[in-house]
């Protein structure tokens, strides 16, 4: 018999240039929410969820 693994997994939600830097952009909550929804689909568990939001290769340098 085979056991089976259990995966982890974290989720990394990105900035799209078209939104805005106000607030958590809606192209941050629909990606949160697919990724969300395979990982949970292939019997993963989600164990953190990394968001850049509001940051871009424009103004990434100035982050620490």
């Amino acid at each position: 018999m085979r056991e089976q693994q259990n995966y982890r997994a974290a989720i990394y939600c990105r900035l799209s240039s078209e939104d805005g830097a106000d607030h958590e952009s809606m192209s941050i909550g629909n990606q949160r929410a697919l990724l969300t929804e395979y990982v949970e689909k292939q019997g993963w568990e989600v164990v953190d969820t990394y968001i850049d939001d509001g940051f871009s290769g424009t103004n990434f340098a100035g982050v620490r």
